[in-house]
């Protein structure tokens, strides 16, 4: 049984090709430059328990161009998708996080934290993903147990015994899954059961409405219930009021992500932040 669909607000796969011509090919030549100048920059958004304390980051990619500024993802991720770019741009984003948790891994304030990366089905059809991961996993250093994958729910639409074989090898490493912006697709609950599934993220959509709109209330209940019941843990992104993160305390929610708890910063930042929690 699939769970009540909705649009995805954040990722607009059409958007690349319905732009004029001349416009996706600048785009793709400069994004192109772009990976090869070393443009990209890692930002950090918190994650916090129920008590407030931070447990990690969903790490969240920017382009710094000279002559577009500041990028942010929604500008570029589409053509990057579209025209195969994401998976330079993938591998590119797991070895600076990974690179960061090594970092990490030798400050006191910092050790504890996870750092979650958002994962392209395309990355996932690689047939030497998971030889990828486990090589950066090497290189770097970094704590397999403080890396976790996220993927969409277009993860179930094919191919799903290799996806999960993949998943299970990491898995047997530490490495933990995620769904991102669950309640958008058509999940089925088959399917995640099959999973070796270790969070499911309610997407922030749901959460902005919460307090307003019933049925986005009884779509954050359902996902917060189905996480207990399946063992697995819950995130609710896009927390911007102390309301929001009440009525889904009391739903039982365990972790959250939002403007409530801290912007997406730049790693930097965000270590600031996290050796003084009162700046978040």
């Amino acid at each position: 049984m699939p769970l009540p669909a909705r649009s995805p607000s954040r990722r607009t796969a059409t958007k690349f090709a319905t732009e004029p011509a001349n416009e996706r090919l600048a785009l793709e030549t400069d994004f192109r430059s772009g990976l090869k100048a070393e443009e990209m920059v890692l930002y950090a958004q918190p994650q916090v328990n129920r008590n407030g304390n931070p447990v990690g980051a969903e790490v969240l990619v920017r382009w710094r161009n000279a002559k577009r500024g500041l990028v942010p993802p929604d500008a570029f991720i589409p053509m990057a998708e579209a025209t195969g770019l994401i998976l330079l741009l993938g591998k590119w984003v797991l070895e600076a996080a990974c690179k960061t948790l090594a970092s990490w891994a030798r400050t006191p304030a910092l050790e504890h934290l996870s750092l979650s990366v958002n994962v392209s089905v395309k990355q996932f059809h690689e047939a030497d993903f998971a030889d990828t991961v486990l090589a950066v996993l090497d290189e770097t250093g970094a704590n397999p147990a403080r890396l976790k994958l996220e993927m969409t729910e277009t993860i179930f639409a094919e191919r799903l015994e290799d996806f999960v074989a993949k998943m299970q090898r990491l898995r047997k490493h530490g490495i933990t899954f995620s769904i991102d912006d669950f309640g958008t697709g058509y999940a089925s609950l088959r399917y995640l059961q099959r999973m070796p599934l270790d969070e499911l993220k309610i997407d922030g959509s749901f959460v902005g409405d919460v307090l307003s709109n019933p049925n986005d209330a009884a779509i954050a209940r359902i996902i917060i219930s189905l996480a207990d019941n399946l063992a697995i843990s819950v995130v609710a992104e896009g927390v911007e009021t102390p309301d929001q993160h009440s009525f889904l305390l009391e739903q039982g929610c365990q972790k959250f992500q939002g403007y409530l708890f801290g912007r997406p910063m730049p790693l930097a930042e965000f270590q600031v932040a996290m050796e003084t929690p009162q700046v978040i």
